[in-house]
Order: structure tokens, then C-alpha cells, then sequence
């Protein structure tokens, strides 16, 4: 009788820890899709601002090229050419520096709202898929085992 009653407590446990990693791997998979989520819903309002600020800072920067270069073409013949040539290298070089600073902006805000890189997403991710993984093998295991022996019971033949 004690025999049976400490196997009846093992079967008991062994249940409730399976509920609770079933329990703990739908909050963890959960707090996945809420993570990406609010990544995205986030991401998408800081990009849109983002664009309308590079938007600004493009038509001003073209307007300011546009002006020196069509200033200096205007005042030197040969040398105007020369001169639009390094001017056009300047006003590319500072295109370029503006465009390194808006990625450096992007990606502040973006950290500064918390927003996961792809990297971290992926790694969550694949995290969720490997415990989902375990906690099906686990749940999966015993629930076999009980179905062949139920099965055995009920049938006849065997």
C-alpha cells in the first residue's frame, strides 16, 4: 500500500512540473510575440519621424549645394568646372557625413525606446523554439507511455 502511494506522489509531481514548464514556456514565448510587437509598433512611429526629419535636413542640404556650386560655376569658367568638381566631392563627403549621423540618430532612438536589434530577436527567438521544443518532449514522453499501456489494457487480443 505505502508502495503505491509513493508511486500515486511521483505521478503527481512529475504532472505538476510538466504543467509548469508548459506554464513557463507559454509566458516565455508570449513575452516573444509582445516583444516583437511593440518592436514593430514603435519601431515604424520612431522611422516615420525619422524620414520627416531626413526629409528636412535632404531638401536643405541640396538647396545649399545647389546654391555654392551654381555661385562658383557662374564666377569661373575653367576653373568653375574644377572648382564644381571638388565642390561636388565636398557636397558628397557632407551628404555622406549626414547620412552616418542619421544612422547614428536611428539607432539612439531605437536603443533609447528599447526597440531589439534583429540580432536579439532572432536570438529570442530561437530560445522560445528550443524550449518550446523541450517542453513538447517532455510533455510528449509520458502521455505516449500512458496511451500504449492504456491501450494494451483495453485491448484484448494482447
Amino acid at each position: 500500500m505505502a508502495k503505491r502511494l509513493k508511486a500515486l506522489a511521483e505521478g503527481a509531481a512529475e504532472g505538476h512540473l510538466a504543467a509548469t514548464i508548459r506554464g513557463s514556456a507559454r509566458q516565455i514565448w508570449l513575452a516573444g510575440l509582445g516583444a516583437f510587437g511593440k518592436a514593430q509598433e514603435e519601431g515604424a512611429k520612431v522611422f516615420e519621424a525619422l524620414v520627416q526629419e531626413g526629409k528636412l535636413l535632404e531638401g536643405k542640404t541640396r538647396k545649399f549645394a545647389e546654391g555654392r556650386m551654381s555661385a562658383v560655376s557662374s564666377r569661373f569658367g575653367k576653373a568653375a568646372n574644377e572648382a564644381t568638381a571638388r565642390a561636388t566631392a565636398k557636397a558628397t563627403a557632407t551628404w555622406d557625413k549626414l547620412e552616418q549621423v542619421f544612422e547614428t540618430r536611428v539607432a539612439r532612438a531605437l536603443n533609447r525606446l528599447s526597440v531589439p536589434t534583429s540580432r536579439e530577436l532572432q536570438a529570442l527567438s530561437k530560445r522560445v523554439e528550443e524550449l518550446a521544443a523541450k517542453v513538447q518532449k517532455r510533455a510528449g514522453a509520458p502521455r505516449r507511455a500512458s496511451t500504449r499501456k492504456a491501450s494494451r489494457k483495453d485491448d484484448p487480443q494482447s
